[in-house]
């Protein structure tokens, strides 16, 4: 919502002066700012646990899958990154080639780009073609007598190049998981909370029909400030507390954190920032698009 935005540095400079502490004290900004995000979710994401960054969210996404799906392996897309911690780089494809390589749990299928990928915009039905890479990559862990935890994606993948997958192709892909009894993963952090513009939310962009069974967010949830969070369904939290070991973070949660996260949603409401969004990347869209029509050299414009 902007460097140091005004209605952001007021929430955190005033619950700042009256109470910060972890979570197992109980707090109303905790609860209010849950139901304020549940309400841009759809109902069944209606579980919230909050982290400090984007790489704790991803991490704690594949805890909550293998401790429901009872599980190992992951699917990623290629050229993928989910973050920094340990588990991360293992289901990065852009940082694991450069550092310890493949491990043997996880399995890359191609990115969905009809513009430079595998199956093109003259391919009579790309999206089917690049959800069946994923269900070969299914029967081929089966046969080797593993187990599928996860799918997991960027709604929209942005390192792998702001590609933005054919509508219907998570649907397909999430059939081919939930088949083999994984969960579907929707990592938002770069490109959720209305920088899409059309939606709140990347996913959104594949139908109304679409539901990750876990979403994580960081990056502009605290519009600078360490603020992260994992949504997902009361059958997986279920699950994932059934252990008896609790989930706690000192930090994920505070009230601080949860004020700030407020005034953002607040700030991305009150000026219309989503559709703002909307407004210059069509802007963007059209002119970049006329040079593409002068200048043979630019292929495709994102």
């Amino acid at each position: 919502v902007g460097h140091c935005h005004p209605d952001v540095v007021k929430a955190a400079h005033e619950q700042n002066q009256l109470l910060n502490t972890n979570s197992r004290y109980l707090h109303d900004n905790l609860v209010d700012y849950a139901e304020r995000l549940s309400k841009t979710l759809p109902e069944k994401l209606c579980i919230f646990y909050f982290l400090n960054s984007g790489s704790e969210a991803n991490d704690l996404a594949l805890r909550l899958a293998r401790q429901y799906t009872k599980h190992e392996d992951v699917i990623v897309l290629d050229h993928a990154y989910h973050g920094h911690l340990t588990s991360l780089i293992d289901i990065s494809p852009y940082k694991f080639r450069n550092l310890e390589g493949q491990k043997e749990w996880v399995h890359v299928a191609p990115v969905p780009d009809t513009y430079r990928g595998l199956y093109r915009e003259d391919h009579e039905d790309s999206v089917t073609a690049y959800a069946n890479e994923v269900k070969n990559i299914i029967e081929q862990v089966h046969k080797r007598g593993r187990k599928i935890a996860a799918f997991f994606a960027e709604s929209l993948p942005s390192v792998g190049g702001q590609i933005i997958p054919p509508a219907g192709y998570f649907q397909k892909v999430a059939e081919h998981v939930h088949k083999a009894g994984g969960v579907f993963i929707a990592d938002e952090i770069q490109v959720g909370f209305g920088r899409v513009g059309k939606h709140f939310w990347a996913f959104q962009l594949q139908g109304e029909d679409f539901i990750p069974d876990i979403v994580t967010m960081g990056k502009p949830i605290g519009n600078g400030h360490p603020l992260a969070c994992v949504a997902t369904t009361k059958e997986i939290a279920e699950a994932f507390a059934a252990t008896g070991v609790e989930y706690f973070n000192t930090f994920g949660g505070n009230p601080v954190s949860c004020a700030i996260g407020l005034a953002v949603l607040d700030v991305i409401e009150k000026e219309h920032l989503q559709a703002h969004a909307t407004e210059v990347g069509n802007f963007l869209m059209k002119l970049l698009n006329e040079q593409k029509i002068k200048h043979p050299i630019i292929g495709d414009v994102r």
